[in-house]
């Protein structure tokens, strides 16, 4: 395919004197200097972030701004620093710490910047109420021409500002599926003990990775008007199509081995979170059956872990007698529940006898989170709702599937 570059340069790219050839060559020395600071899960994770940071400089000629979730089960992953190597790679970065929501909103515009947003987990968990409209921009700014109307002025008149921007998004554990659908996942980990990175520091880091982008965007800038009017051919299809193009075309435009290699991290990302998708439904569906025990057992305040694991494979409907090679055992349940922050521990039971066993109040967050109750409709008006009078004395007896009246943390004492 022959380039035009946009502005009458043919087949080169630009006035930065690099061409297509050079311009792989660039995503190489791109990726070749991520891949010295952070470890990343996979080689396809590293091509996809390279292919990410590159599609941020043509940022006005796309159609979809795809998020790039950086997301690990716990501290210390990495994640932040992703964060660091992007400030310092992307087109006018934006670290939203400590931003108002009305600054980022009026910054958006014809060429928006690049939102780069740490600890996003606090942001869309259920005490981020105070920011409400950081979220819905950043649910709405994957597809151009979503605006967010806001009332503004002294004249209080209804005015639309714009949302698309690409966000990198870090934080623990996988963020709302709103976001987890528009973004190219990666699912860090703690690095081996093998696993080297060299550390970054301003005073070196920074003029390296700030050199690289000016070469990007002398490379792709000029290329906007390319870009615009690409329609590469995808390995997907729909929203992971839309997620995905803009890296695809970048590397389109780079030429080389970087088209081929675009596809496979495509084709093989994709394919690991509708894994992850499987998986995130089977743990699911083992809080619902482990809420479900809990409540046969009269909502007990714990549950010894070989008495949860028999109840658990005793139900010929669920799937965890036939779970792995022998049906579901201690490592397997704790294993699944560890990304919720749920762990076995040693608990006295009222003989005085101590055994592994998993307290009730562990579950209150995450099933609240991941499989709440459905909420009863409303009352209509021509219903005569009598009212429940209680009885004193005595706590209302929950029901089935209701989350305890008690306060959490009244489980039975732990023992080191």
């Amino acid at each position: 395919m022959v380039l035009d570059g946009g502005s009458g340069t043919g087949d080169r790219a630009g006035t930065g004197g690099e061409t297509a050839d050079e311009g792989a060559a660039l995503l190489d020395d791109l990726r070749a200097a991520i891949g010295r600071y952070v470890v990343l899960p996979s080689d396809e994770a590293l091509t996809a972030v390279t292919l990410w940071v590159a599609a941020s400089h043509i940022q006005p000629a796309l159609q979809h701004a795809p998020r790039l979730a950086v997301v690990g089960p716990t501290k210390g992953c990495g994640k932040s620093r992703v964060l660091d190597v992007l400030h310092e790679t992307v087109s006018r970065p934006m670290m939203t710490v400590n931003t108002s929501p009305a600054v980022v909103f009026r910054i958006i515009g014809e060429d928006p910047p690049t939102l780069l947003v740490d600890e996003a987990d606090t942001i869309f968990g259920p005490k981020a109420g105070d920011k409400e409209d950081l979220r819905g921009l950043l649910n709405a700014g994957h597809q151009r021409n979503r605006p967010a109307w806001r009332i503004s002025g002294p004249e209080h008149k209804p005015t639309a500002f714009p949302t698309f921007a690409m966000a990198a998004l870090a934080g623990i554990g996988d963020l709302p599926d709103t976001i987890m659908d528009r973004a190219v996942v990666l699912r860090m980990q703690k690095r081996k003990p093998g696993e080297k990175v060299a550390p970054f520091r301003s005073r070196h880091s920074v003029p390296e990775l700030n050199a690289l982008r000016d070469r990007l965007t002398a490379w792709l800038t000029p290329l906007r008007g390319t870009a615009h009017r690409l329609v590469p051919p995808m390995p997907v299809e729909d929203r992971a199509a839309d997620t995905w193009e803009p890296l695809v075309i970048v590397a389109d435009l780079a030429g080389g081995h970087w088209p081929a290699q675009a596809r496979a991290a495509c084709l093989a990302m994709t394919r690991n979170e509708v894994v992850q998708d499987e998986q995130t439904t089977l743990k699911t569906r083992l809080l619902r059956d482990i809420r479900r025990v809990f409540e046969q057992q009269g909502d007990q305040e714990a549950l010894r872990s070989h008495d949860l694991l028999a109840s658990l494979i005793q139900d010929a409907e669920a799937p965890w007698a036939e779970y792995g090679t022998k049906g579901l055992n201690a490592y397997h349940l704790a294993n699944l529940l560890r990304d919720f922050g749920i762990s076995p521990a040693n608990h006295r039971f009222e003989n005085g006898r101590q055994a592994k066993a998993y307290a009730r109040n562990q579950f209150l967050d995450a099933w609240a989170r991941y499989c709440p109750d459905p909420v009863p409709p409303a009352a209509g008006p021509a219903q005569d709702v009598p009212p429940v009078r209680p009885t004193w004395g005595k706590l209302p007896v929950p029901s089935a599937g209701a989350l305890p009246v008690g306060p959490p943390g009244t489980g039975p004492a732990r023992t080191r």
